[in-house]
């Protein structure tokens, strides 16, 4: 069985020195959903949702949440992130979310793109709450990430 990375030889919770890993480009891409109602979806479509430009501030969100994941998931290392994009995708009944982060350097960037993608989402509800406060946000994963020592890998 192999030992987990995160805990010492006493079994306390540590950060893993990455120190000697050698920097490499990565890049993970990470994607979820927000179902809703049609006069929500409608409302953010024709920009007429009662708190503005919900996708821009959704956007500015999901980066602003990847530039910060090490202050929010323990053990996380903070990264020098060189690139965060965050798209949007018109779903029959709702929006998709993919995000993508890119850096160089000795670890990844997957939390970096899930944080992304998640807050993203959640600022989507927020933004539209008044309309459908029944929507639901899901399928949140990891799509794919490239570089390091795991080398590449894509989700079926």
């Amino acid at each position: 069985m192999t030992k987990p990375t995160h805990l010492d030889d006493t079994g306390a919770a540590h950060m893993v020195d990455v120190g000697e890993k050698p920097a490499t480009q990565r890049r993970a891409v990470a994607g979820g959903h927000i179902t809703m109602s049609a006069e929500a979806l409608g409302a953010i479509r024709s920009g007429n949702a009662p708190k503005g430009d919900v996708l821009s501030t959704a956007r500015i969100a999901g980066i602003m949440a990847a530039k910060r994941t090490a202050d929010l998931i323990p053990l996380c290392h903070p990264l020098a992130l060189t690139k965060v994009g965050v798209e949007f995708a018109w779903e029959d009944n709702g929006i998709a979310v993919t995000a993508v982060a890119r850096t160089t350097g000795p670890t990844g960037v997957e939390m970096e793109a899930l944080t992304a993608a998640s807050v993203a989402l959640l600022t989507l509800y927020d933004m539209a709450k008044a309309l459908d406060r029944s929507m639901v946000v899901g399928d949140i994963r990891l799509i794919e990430k490239s570089g390091g020592r795991s080398g590449d890998w894509r989700a079926e």
